[in-house]
């Protein structure tokens, strides 16, 4: 069996076991499997310093509004079925679909979108300067349209700028059939490129810029609604009311609005894909950790993991990114792990990569009074060819003396790595982590450089 089939949340180069990081490379890795939970954000451009990314703003805010023209002069055939093809994206994998599939709008929803520039006197002189307003104006528009939208817009330059990051970072590239949207004519082109395809379902695959993603548009209905328009509507007297009705009616007020939010730009940053906790909520989680009985009793065991988790993928993070929580059951006996990317960016992690052939790294949960052989051996037979030979048990308590021995005979004859970490570990990491003036990647190091100089050579 291919040693891909194990992996977990497997990303593009976790496939081809490139190791990258993610938070040193200038795009977000994709996921073969599912969505990146975030959006392009066309107002990043916007606001960008970057000429570029100015210029590109420019380009798709043009684009938008020459499908609005095309639609006022009598082309509103091509409009609509422009307007339908660009509005799903699959290639960035963008948004909250679990199968990185969606689905295109249909006539309905592309001709309301652009009968704006025939009912809405502002748009048809002068158009749309920021695009995705169209949210507050056409109901079932939202963020994921948008980026979506604006992705396939902007698909010349992303096709570009993937295959410019694929060459800088020898990620496997195909040459594949691809059609995208050419903005000079206004037309879908036929092109052959050379691009990653995801190797689970051959889908072509585009990369996007880090810095254009957020969780939220900056412009967006419920921010409008709720601390902008909300007042205002009070103000005038107004009780109930249509929204989308109300803000075509009163345009006036979506452009102020816009103002609004173009003065506070300097605010407006991309999220990141993974945000670390602070280190106050570190020292917080740490203490609620420690107060907590061992056992299942009261549901001690779920606390110990709805603390654990979100702890030691921010204290761990950027040298292991945080793949994914999963549980499996062993003997009739439920047992949680944590799984991380080894991206080998320590030197650490590489070595342990090349002794032990983690691509990917396991953190199993035991919140008991006590480890037993038995854990130990239920991790031993979950290693495999991805997790490698490598293991942690994070516990309460410092492990008996016979424990401690059944790893190390594990590593006399099998040459496996099992290290138990306590309470008291995860304290120092927490404190390293307060501190920053080491990495607590470096607590696990100190551990290992302990364990094996108490294992036979």
């Amino acid at each position: 069996m291919d040693d891909s089939n194990y992996l977990v949340r497997p990303r593009l180069n976790d496939y081809y076991g490139i190791f990258l990081n993610q938070a040193k490379v200038d795009f977000a890795i994709p996921y073969l499997d599912e969505d990146i939970p975030l959006y392009v954000d066309p107002f990043r451009l916007w606001q960008s310093p970057s000429y570029q990314d100015n210029g590109l703003h420019i380009l798709f805010q043009n684009a938008f509004n020459c499908l609005g023209k095309m639609y006022l002069e009598g082309q509103q055939t091509k409009a609509v079925e422009l307007l339908k093809r660009i509005s799903e994206c699959n290639e960035v994998g963008l948004g909250n679909s679990k199968s990185r599939n969606g689905r295109k709008i249909g006539d309905g929803l592309a001709i309301d979108i652009l009968r704006l520039y025939e009912i809405i006197p502002s748009i048809n002189k002068y158009g749309l300067n920021h695009p995705e307003v169209i949210q507050m104006l056409v109901n079932g528009i939202s963020k994921d349209r948008i980026s979506d939208i604006s992705t396939n817009m902007l698909g010349s330059f992303l096709i570009d700028y993937t295959m410019q990051e694929c060459q800088k970072y020898g990620i496997p590239t195909e040459r594949c059939d691809i059609e995208y949207l050419d903005v000079k004519s206004m037309s879908m082109r036929k092109d052959n490129c050379e691009l990653p395809i995801n190797p689970q379902t051959k889908q072509v695959l585009w990369l996007v810029p880090k810095r254009w993603l957020r969780k939220t548009m900056w412009l967006n209905d419920d921010d409008y609604l709720n601390h902008f328009l909300v007042n205002r509507i009070e103000s005038l007297g107004r009780g109930e009311i249509d929204i989308v009705t109300f803000n075509r009616q009163n345009y006036s007020m979506v452009t102020e609005y816009i103002s609004a939010k173009e003065k506070t730009a300097v605010d407006c940053k991309n999220d990141p894909l993974f945000g670390q906790i602070p280190v106050l909520s570190a020292k917080r989680k740490l203490s609620t950790i420690k107060k907590l009985p061992t056992g299942k009793e009261d549901n001690a065991d779920k606390k110990y993991e709805a603390e654990l988790c979100p702890l030691l993928a921010s204290i761990l993070y950027p040298h292991l990114d945080f793949a994914q929580p999963q549980s499996r059951t062993e003997s009739g006996t439920q047992i949680r792990d944590l799984v991380f990317y080894n991206n080998t960016s320590y030197e650490f992690l590489n070595d342990m990569k090349e002794k032990f052939g983690s691509r990917q790294l396991v953190v199993e949960l035991k919140n008991v009074d006590e480890v037993t052989k038995e854990h130990i051996n239920q991790l031993n037979r979950y290693l495999n060819p991805v997790f490698g030979s490598f293991g942690i048990i994070l516990t309460r308590n410092k492990p008996k003396r016979s424990v401690m021995q059944h790893t190390i005979d594990l590593w006399s004859g099998q040459r496996k790595c099992i290290l138990i970490m306590d309470d008291s570990d995860l304290e120092l990491m927490v404190n390293v982590y307060e501190s920053k003036q080491r990495d607590p990647i470096e607590v696990i190091k100190m551990k290992y450089v302990d364990f094996t100089r108490k294992c036979p050579a």
